[in-house]
């Protein structure tokens, strides 16, 4: 039996340009799938009053440690150098596959709270073999579509993160494929997080590339990152390993030499940035317009809480301001007139839906309101004070609204927000998170009770 629902009366932002945005619209679901996208809509099916709303695709975070939200807000003031000290070295080591289940749960439905159905969760705390299942079974409960991004160990910084040579473990990495992911239809798929050049020897990079590739699986990378690691030239060391190809995506890129982007747009690469991490941390300026300038389709991503903010609308306002910023410094330093060509409020909103599909690797499933594609949809209340009145819905979502006019959320074609109220058992996952939070910070207590002086 079909089941339908349609979303009726809201003032639709489809990013797809054949569609274009309809002030009033209405978007049909069929099993999950969009199957149309009109200015009215008759059909036998549940009906989701959408008047008063902005409809959008959901948004796509590209790039996001999800286990650490048991940890949120640890380390606001942190520099990048204090991260790897404060975050990996020191609470990483702690957490056990409770922790992990917990954070990805907890997470995740932070994510959908957000507006965003989408998450690439790059997870460098596989400490134990049971630390991946239970990341991918709080992923699988909450309801999100993701790509679990199997990720290193974190046992101490030393053996795991500077000129490592010990490789991620290529039988339970085959373990966690053949038992999750027999098949990449579903809304949980699989991708590798390596740790890539300047952080482990070649042989361990080459051994982690063709392993992803004999799996099929996409491979995300930190790159060009910090005062440091853009001299590394990591992309360079890649491409003269011969390992750069279109199934890799470079997050962060903020110190990519000319030549570096030229390699990774001519390979079909793809590019994450977190643009308030790397501004508030130390990473670099946001090279969202030097992607878009070599061709590439820059997304967006969250990567740390335990430092910034969770939510999507952060991320595009921080690009958004930044890359401004900058370019009006350069022109009056220069005394050149401010170019025309600068970032806009809707390439923001395509960079956080479109483009993070497309780096997802999911742009046929999500990413727009195309009959055809999965239903992620999310209505934001454009009624609501900091919204309304809305004279450009573009700009209403990208530049006005926050998580709090999250009103309705769909992934798949199922409700998971209705009236800004997360439906599920949200208390049970803040309760474990909460007990995450006490556990890791008892045992970090003991730890360093335990230390030499």
């Amino acid at each position: 039996m079909t089941t339908r629902t349609l979303l009726r009366s809201g003032h639709v932002i489809s990013m797809d340009p054949g569609i274009g945005d309809l002030a009033q619209g209405d978007v049909l679901i069929e099993d999950g799938r969009i199957t149309a996208v009109e200015p009215e809509i008759s059909a036998d099916a549940e009906v989701l009053d959408m008047s008063g709303h902005i409809v959008i695709p959901g948004f796509v975070d590209t790039h996001r440690h999800t286990w650490e939200a048991p940890i949120r807000g640890v380390a606001p003031d942190a520099t990048l150098d204090d991260y790897f000290v404060d975050i990996l070295d020191t609470f990483a080591p702690l957490y056990t596959p409770q922790d992990v289940y917990a954070g990805n749960l907890a997470g995740a439905l932070e994510c959908l709270n957000a507006g965003i159905t989408t998450l690439v969760d790059w997870s460098h705390i596989n400490n134990t073999p049971e630390h991946p299942d239970a990341a991918i079974q709080g992923l699988a409960e909450s309801g999100i579509r993701a790509q679990y991004a199997y990720g290193s160990a974190n046992t101490s910084l030393a053996e795991y993160w500077f000129e490592s040579r010990i490789a991620i473990p290529a039988d339970d990495v085959r373990r966690i494929r053949s038992t999750h992911f027999a098949s990449d239809d579903g809304l949980l798929t699989m991708g590798l997080a390596t740790r890539g050049p300047g952080f482990c020897v070649d042989e361990v990079v080459a051994a982690e590339w063709a392993m992803a590739r004999e799996l099929g699986l996409p491979i995300t990378v930190h790159v060009a990152m910090g005062r440091l690691a853009g001299r590394f030239g990591m992309v360079k060391q890649l491409h003269d390993l011969g390992l750069l190809g279109p199934d890799t995506t470079y997050v962060h890129s903020c110190h990519l030499s000319g030549e570096e982007w030229r390699m990774v747009a001519d390979s079909g690469g793809t590019v994450s940035v977190a643009p308030q991490v790397e501004l508030q941390m130390g990473h670099g300026w946001p090279p969202v317009m030097q992607a878009i300038e070599y061709g590439l389709r820059p997304a967006l991503s969250i990567d740390v809480v335990t430092t910034v903010p969770g939510d999507m609308f952060t991320q595009i306002r921080a690009a958004f301001g930044a890359e401004r910023a900058r370019v009006n410094a350069d022109c009056w330093q220069s005394n050149m007139p401010v170019p025309s060509n600068m970032l806009t409020a809707r390439q923001m909103l395509e960079i956080a839906t479109l483009n993070g599909a497309h780096v997802a690797g999911l742009e046929d499933r999500t990413g727009s309101l195309t009959p055809g594609k999965r239903a992620d949809i999310v209505a934001i209340d454009a009624t609501a004070v900091n919204v309304a009145p809305v004279h450009d819905a573009v700009a209403a979502v990208t530049l006005c609204a926050d998580v709090s006019n999250v009103d309705t959320v769909l992934v798949d074609g199922v409700i998971h927000k209705r009236d800004g109220r997360l439906l599920g058992d949200t208390a049970r996952a803040l309760r474990l998170v909460g007990e995450a939070r006490d556990r890791l910070l008892e045992a970090k207590e003991a730890k360093g009770a335990r230390a030499p002086a």
